[in-house]
């Protein structure tokens, strides 16, 4: 819903909680990744360790809809002041967690919180901001998720070295409440009718019943394979009676309405697809230059950095791009490089070029940056004021899904070939190898070949990804310039 013009003070306040809450979630990814060795070891918790990052996952995705819902219903500022304060608490508790179960039920609290600010943050931007204007607000925006890809690691690093691991828990802390402070402060809404919403309970509980089954079906891919089969047929039932129950209610949590526009659904169908090539890219570039080319772990971290400073540079370039070309031809343009750069990975020997994955991950920075900032902006755009907040968080429920079920899905497809290539080789001597340098495996040309026929088979995967995301762009029936 449109605001009234903010005074420019509160308009800066405003957008620099944005922007600290944007880096307070952003990071959480990186400087959590950076600390799990010091963590499992504390904690004794290999055996769970997975969970750190999936108990924050799985709890984001479920509520993050029931937020978007809850602010178009009752106003932004409420559920985004919500969602920090529990993101704090739970940030705090993680820091005091004795132990890895309470720590992951901290995790968990964490995510819940995270489930509205992360939606919302681009939500109070719409709010604020006119069409003509959001592109270049987010991409200012963006630069508080490439400052967390390249001071995430720093910062955690330093923290687990100097104090303990327990602050990289503890640093979000003052962040929240500075977040609070300053919404509270600077954040006024336009007046809002008297809520009439109706919570929809059963959509909330088939919506959690096929998360909670897919997000552990997939979890589960690689070990329990039968297992996590029942637990993928249950998520499809789940999402059949979600469906069925959104169609009856006169309130729904997710309104089925925004997707009887075709190309809002093709935005969030491209979002999902794109940020499960991206989380392919982030896990198994440095996993390919370490266990292949024998560099450290920092050196292979720059791959990532590359790609986060080019998608920043390039989300500047939105706002001229969609006034002068047909979106959906923007996307096809770059969803074609995109597959080609990747389908060169399918085929890349032992010798393959180094400085290719350097170029490669630019390609992949500047076509992401400029795709999924295009598909934020026109799924807002799509649908009336009054659901911009359902809308921002079916997207961001897009983005959270596609890189949690790819991960699973990369990491099953890698075991199963490895296993079905490695001949006599201990399965446990490869798995020694893909690590940086100085790993106590002494590697063979027989382990690069299976290593590299594995790293294959997900980017056989990625490169079948893009072909479909390119097929229902290619079904867009938008075929005009988006008037701004």
């Amino acid at each position: 819903m449109s605001q009234t013009a903010p005074q420019p003070a509160r308009r800066g306040l405003v957008m620099a909680a944005v922007f600290i809450a944007t880096f307070m979630t952003s990071v959480e990814v990186t400087i959590v990744t950076t600390a799990l060795p010091s963590i499992i070891s504390a904690l004794n918790g290999l055996a769970m360790q997975s969970w750190i990052m999936s108990a924050y996952l799985l709890t984001t995705a479920i509520t993050t809809p029931i937020y978007g819902k809850l602010a178009d219903a009752w106003g932004r500022r409420r559920i985004f002041q919500w969602g920090v304060l529990v993101f704090t608490l739970g940030s705090f508790l993680s820091g005091l967690a004795p132990t890895m179960p309470l720590l992951i039920a901290a995790r968990a609290v964490q995510g819940i919180g995270a489930g509205a600010v992360m939606p919302l943050t681009f939500t109070i931007i719409a709010d604020y901001y006119s069409f003509r204007e959001r592109a270049q607000v987010l991409a200012l925006n963006n630069t508080a998720w490439g400052l967390s890809a390249l001071v995430g690691p720093l910062i955690g690093g330093f923290l687990v070295d100097t104090l303990s691991w327990h602050w990289v828990f503890f640093v979000n802390v003052p962040l929240g409440l500075l977040v609070a402070v300053l919404i509270q402060v600077g954040y006024r809404e336009k007046a809002r009718p008297a809520a009439t919403l109706q919570v929809d309970w059963p959509g909330i509980l088939w919506l959690a019943v096929s998360l909670v089954s897919l997000l552990l079906g997939i979890q589960m891919l690689a070990r329990t394979p039968l297992a996590a089969a029942v637990l993928l047929v249950v998520a499809g039932i789940g999402l059949v009676l979600f469906i069925r129950t959104e169609k009856k209610r006169a309130d729904p949590l997710i309104a089925p309405t925004m997707f009887a526009n075709k190309t809002f659904s093709i935005q969030i169908a491209t979002a999902m697809i794109l940020s499960g090539v991206l989380i392919g890219y982030q896990v198994y570039f440095p996993i390919w230059l370490q266990s292949l080319y024998r560099i450290g772990a920092t050196e292979a971290g720059f791959v990532v950095t590359s790609s986060s400073v080019m998608w920043l540079a390039a989300s500047f370039f939105v706002g001229p791009l969609i006034a002068r070309f047909v979106p959906k031809r923007i996307s096809l343009l770059i969803i074609t490089v995109l597959l080609l750069a990747y389908a060169s990975l399918t085929v890349a020997g032992l010798h393959f070029p180094m400085w290719t994955f350097y170029v490669i991950a630019m390609i992949n920075g500047t076509g992401m940056g400029i795709v999924i900032s295009m598909n934020t902006i026109l799924s807002q755009h799509l649908v009336p004021d009054t659901m911009v907040g359902s809308a921002t968080s079916v997207l961001t429920l897009g983005r959270s899904l596609g890189q949690t079920v790819m991960t699973g899905v990369y990491g099953a497809v890698l075991n199963m070939v490895i296993k079905a290539t490695r001949g006599p080789i201990p399965f446990a001597r490869i798995n020694g190898v893909i690590s940086a340098k100085g790993s106590r495996v002494a590697p063979t040309a027989a382990m690069d070949r299976v290593i590299l026929t594995g790293l294959h088979g997900v980017f056989i995967v990625v490169t079948v990804m893009l072909v479909a995301c390119w097929w229902i762009n290619w079904r867009d029936p938008q075929r005009t310039i988006i008037k701004q």
